[in-house]
């Protein structure tokens, strides 16, 4: 089974909008959605706060009952962050910080031992680690050598190539999938995934372990309403 994982960011961003106690109440929307059939929440907080706060983290940390997974780039303060909170999985993403969005995965050929060392502290202090990733196959072996326990896919290039073609859409995060299943690594996905083009990423790909998605979700609650597009999400994945 795939795994739902509901990045809550957007909902930070509403709140953050007016205020430090403004609604939504992020702990509520968090607790909401792992009722609603959600199988965990993500979190990408970002060096300025400017959506989840490291606070955030914290509190999210004694709310969340499934699985909470904490994004970001290893700098010494997000280590420190995810080393006192010790969330289930930790994403490593290798954004710049005036990052809009993550917009692209680890050369994790360059930063092979960088990598290691982040990987193996996280082991240390019990949490499960993927790699944020493109789909060039060599990039998928120096990850498994980073002893990594996932990957997770960045699906931007598919979700904008969907249209024109999904079979050739597909193709390379079939390939890197496949190879990443070889190698003993999980498979996770995230970027740009809808209603439009999961489920058919979801046949596609066996092998995958979660999905992390958020704006899309988001988006469509304010039209659908939240319990009924985690549904429908989650529907896709069957």
């Amino acid at each position: 089974m795939t795994k739902l994982s509901v990045n809550i960011n957007k909902i930070a961003t509403l709140r953050n909008a007016r205020g430090p106690r403004a609604r939504p109440d992020l702990l509520q929307a968090a607790r909401d959605i792992e009722r609603f059939g959600a199988e965990g929440i993500t979190v990408h907080p970002r060096p300025d706060e400017r959506h989840i706060r490291y606070q955030d983290v914290h509190d999210l940390r004694t709310t969340v009952t499934t699985e909470l997974n904490v994004e970001g780039n290893p700098t010494p303060d997000f280590l420190a962050l995810v080393r006192a909170v010790r969330p289930a999985q930790v994403t490593l993403v290798p954004d710049a910080p005036d990052a809009v969005t993550s917009n692209a995965g680890w050369d994790t050929i360059l930063y092979q031992a960088f990598l290691r060392d982040v990987v193996a502290e996280l082991h240390a202090h019990g949490s499960r680690v993927s790699i944020f990733l493109d789909t060039d196959l060599t990039l998928v072996d120096a990850a498994a050598a980073t002893g990594t326990d996932r990957i997770e896919l960045y699906t931007e290039a598919y979700a904008r190539q969907y249209a024109a073609g999904r079979e050739a859409a597909v193709g390379p995060y079939r390939a890197a999938a496949a190879h990443a299943g070889h190698l003993g690594l999980g498979v996770n996905a995230g970027h740009d995934l809808d209603l439009d083009n999961l489920a058919y990423l979801h046949q596609q790909l066996p092998e995958l372990d979660e999905v992390s998605i958020g704006h899309a979700l988001v988006a469509d609650a304010l039209y659908l309403g939240l319990e009924n597009t985690v549904q429908l999400y989650k529907r896709q994945l069957r």
